[in-house]
């Protein structure tokens, strides 16, 4: 278990009031009752900075520049150029002055001492994740990073020790966790479809070359990972919407995990048919395998299958399929058979007709534009903006954020071990026993 983190400074307004509250209430798995954006009247916008200025972080940015109610005071990226892309994003879209904070790689610390900001987004280089959404919670800033949110076992006691020493709301901004059709398995499971669950399948099969690699074939910072480690590097699109669908930290947690490797072909096969033999990167020691599974075995004794397939020319799926003693939904195939309902004795049946009927309520109620991802990026953005206004629990709960996370070192220690199990720390601290189900209800 992680050491306690020292405070760095006192909690600034009324953050200490709010902090039993939110914590209590996140461990009763109870989501803030919804509120609507601000209008005349009301209190002052939500102020939301944001960390990381790039493809992903501007593309977020856009999502809360179309809400009510909301202010972007602050953008920051070491990249000064991006930084100014970003502030006038926020001018064009008629919001208040914003400033930049392009100072090196620590000039985060100054945009979250800022005293009027209320939340963060951290859409950063990986290493960052952790480091940034600590020093947030420590300023009283609720915190909304992109994945994975930690790296290592150590990183993910720390946000959980800070997250509950500080009563910060913390949440991955995991957006596959708010697609629809997997909202609306989420209420077909939890209306008894599928009957008792007992296995799931999840996968991230993708071709990432163009995100490892820059358009020159050269390794960007997140193709340095394939050089340094061999393991799940991106579980959290995969486990999304796996831990609502298994109650995962809900009455049941991962045990334990191995993890095995396929040799390294893709990366080396790609980078040969683009470029030539005589690439400079094709002489890098690749560690990373091509196609790495996990077997998961939850305490309850039930069974999860995760795959990461992403440096090998392919096109994109995520494989879920998620099996209960009644039936089974197939993304791949994009049905379902439930056992005594669907009409022809174990065939499928198609899912489109179950989506509408089960169709989550936040995908009805959801007034905005589509925007990024088909709509999913808005939902996850606005859930977590009603989080902050509400100082309620986030819709992604610190605990879950981690879980997802650790399979990223987890799968790296038990390949490195000859695919040996490798145990889940329990970071709820036994909480999961009692916490009811709260993702979406």
């Amino acid at each position: 278990m992680a050491r306690p983190i020292r405070r760095r400074r006192l909690l600034q307004g009324t953050l200490a009031a709010a902090a039993g509250a939110t914590a209590t209430s996140a461990l009763r798995g109870q989501a803030p009752a919804a509120k609507t954006a601000s209008t005349p009247g009301e209190p002052r916008p939500v102020r939301i900075g944001v960390i990381g200025t790039g493809g992903r972080g501007t593309g977020l940015l856009g999502g809360l520049l179309t809400m009510k109610g909301l202010d972007v005071p602050a953008v920051c990226d070491v990249r000064p150029a991006a930084a100014e892309n970003a502030r006038n994003m926020v001018l064009r879209a008629g919001r208040s002055a914003c400033e930049t904070y392009t100072a090196g790689e620590e000039d985060f610390k100054r945009l979250l001492d800022r005293s009027d900001l209320d939340g963060v987004i951290i859409a950063t280089p990986w290493e960052w994740h952790t480091p940034m959404s600590v020093y947030a919670m420590k300023a009283g800033k609720y915190v909304g990073c992109e994945v994975p949110i930690a790296l290592t076992v150590e990183e993910c006691w720390q946000l959980v020790d800070t997250c509950e020493q500080t009563g910060v709301g913390c949440m991955m901004m995991e957006n596959w966790s708010f697609r629809r059709d997997n909202l609306a398995v989420l209420n077909m499971i939890r209306q008894g479809l599928l009957g008792e669950i007992i296995h799931c399948h999840c996968a991230h099969s993708h071709n990432c070359m163009h995100w490892y690699f820059d358009g020159r074939g050269y390794p960007r910072w997140s193709g340095r990972h394939l050089i340094r480690r061999n393991c799940d590097l991106y579980p959290t699109h995969s486990l999304g919407p796996v831990l609502s669908w298994m109650d995962l930290n809900c009455g049941d947690r991962i045990d334990y995990v191995t993890s095995t490797a396929s040799r390294c072909l893709g990366i080396r096969g790609q980078l040969l048919k683009k470029y030539g033999p005589n690439h400079p990167p094709l002489k890098e020691k690749y560690l990373q395998g091509d196609i790495v599974t996990t077997v998961a075995r939850t305490v309850k004794g039930n069974t999860l299958v995760i795959n990461n397939d992403m440096q090998t020319p392919r096109p994109y799926d995520n494989r879920w399929e998620i099996e209960g003693t009644n039936g089974l939904y197939n993304e791949q195939r994009n049905a379902v058979y439930i056992h005594g309902v669907s009409p022809k004795h174990e065939q499928w049946e198609p899912f489109a007709p179950y989506q509408e009927k089960y169709d989550h309520k936040w995908w009805k109620e959801m007034q905005a534009s589509a925007g990024g991802h088909g709509g999913t990026d808005y939902l996850e953005l606005d859930k977590f903006v009603q989080a902050v206004r509400a100082k309620g629990p986030t819709p992604i709960s610190v605990y879950d954020s981690v879980v997802m996370s650790v399979i990223f070192p987890l799968s790296e220690q038990s390949i490195t071990k000859g695919s040996a199990p490798v145990k889940c720390p329990d970071f709820t601290r036994g909480k999961w026993e009692k916490s009811k189900p709260y993702f979406a209800v």
